[in-house]
């Protein structure tokens, strides 16, 4: 999950096209949760008449979270929640802008850094084999790659962000930069060349700083050391055991295969005014390992859930994901919030452990208490999906699944 320290409730957007008619919340309810080991079940349709699932899963204010879309904030939004506690399942919004058809409930959707999840359950399956120390350094593995100035950044230091690499540079500052960019090749080695050209932000260990850049180098030292590439370990560790049909990584493609809904960037038009751009074609490869996978919501369940429980990350290892460095954040100086692969929030007055992800018109988010017994997986067309304030969607979302923070 991103920061939520930062303020919640993001501005009003001033739009410069105009939405059809909201499409009314698409619902679905059962009063209990779906078995991950069955991939037939995880899209199957529930019944939206049961009482016990209503009263169990705060069905209204989820309801009340995803209404009236599309918005200022977001076109469209799916969401899904299971466990113990209760299973619900809503879609609202709609397909695209110019058509105005309801959101596709089953629609692929950038994930973002929900992609460090799955680089970071490799790197522990890895581990778990021995093929891979977490507390060997990174240059050891790169010699050629990372330079001595970084020769003891370690790879668990590496995804737990305490790593002190400071952030590749990328070109263009605006949006609307990065917008006439967005078909660029964005080259890995090159990428972490750029990062450690520049002074560290810090010692390794010392610190805590949430970046893409450690993720990139973690994904090099996994086609490094299996003598494959990342994207075919990601998919013949966890993607096909798991029957995550709809799940994939998209290496160059700046499309998304199979059906969507549309993401959307308010921005400045080519005739000055501000409005909504069609963001759904967009280049990958700054993301890469860190945030480049295309999912669905009932893919990304069936991983939530399977994460869990163990069945991606077995034994001691899994302990990995599930606790926090004990340092301060560079930026905040509050305590650590990532672990690796994941980040831990407080919200309704217990731990929930997740991890957010960030695409131009893309927001997404997998959640669950540490016993699974309520998991969140919810995809928001975000108007402003990049942008340095939640968006309200989101936040309506999180807080009707699991409470305030």
């Amino acid at each position: 999950m991103k920061n939520t320290s930062r303020t919640l409730l993001a501005a009003a957007l001033v739009l410069g096209v105009v939405a059809g008619p909201a499409a009314p919340p698409v619902l679905a309810a059962a009063s209990s949760p779906s078995d991950i080991s069955s991939p037939a079940d995880a899209s199957s349709p529930a019944d939206a008449s049961s009482p016990a699932a209503s009263e169990r899963s705060g069905i209204p204010e989820l309801e009340a979270a995803i209404a009236d879309l599309p918005t200022s904030d977001a076109t469209a939004a799916l969401v899904r929640l299971g466990g113990t506690e209760g299973v619900w399942r809503g879609s609202s919004g709609v397909h695209d802008l110019t058509t105005n058809r309801p959101a596709d409930p089953a629609g692929r959707f950038r994930a973002g850094s929900v992609t460090k999840v799955f680089t970071a359950a490799v790197a522990l399956q890895l581990a778990a084999e021995g093929t891979l120390d977490l507390d060997r350094t990174a240059r050891s593995y790169l010699p050629e790659l990372i330079p001595a100035s970084y020769g003891k950044v370690t790879v668990r230091q590496l995804l737990n962000h305490t790593h002190g690499v400071p952030a590749a540079r990328i070109p263009g500052g605006t949006v609307e930069e990065r917008y006439a960019d967005r078909f660029r090749i964005h080259d890995p080695e090159e990428m972490v060349r750029s990062a450690t050209a520049q002074k560290r932000e810090f010692a390794p260990g010392e610190k805590q700083h949430y970046l893409n850049i450690g993720y990139t180098i973690a994904a090099l030292v996994i086609e490094r050391i299996t003598g494959d590439t990342y994207e075919h370990q990601v998919t013949h560790r966890i993607l096909k055991p798991l029957g995550l049909r709809d799940t994939y990584l998209p290496g160059t493609d700046p499309h998304i295969a199979g059906p969507h809904n549309h993401g959307y960037q308010t921005m400045r038009l080519d005739d000055g005014t501000t409005g909504l751009r069609d963001v759904s074609v967009w280049g990958p490869t700054d993301g890469w390992a860190a945030g480049d996978i295309i999912s669905t919501t009932a893919d990304l369940e069936r991983f939530t859930k399977a994460l869990f429980r163990g069945r991606v990350v077995r034994g001691p290892l899994l302990r990995e994901m599930f606790t926090l460095p004990k340092v301060a954040d560079f930026t905040t100086g509050d305590p650590a919030a990532y672990s690796v692969g994941l980040s831990m929030k407080k919200l309704g007055g217990r731990e929930v452990w997740g991890k957010s992800g960030g695409r131009w018109g893309y927001n997404t988010g997998i959640v669950s208490t540490r016993d699974g017994s309520r998991t969140l997986v919810y995809s928001v067309n975000s108007t402003d999906a990049k942008g340095q304030e939640m968006s309200t969607v989101v936040r309506d979302i999180m807080v009707a699944a699991y409470g305030s923070p």
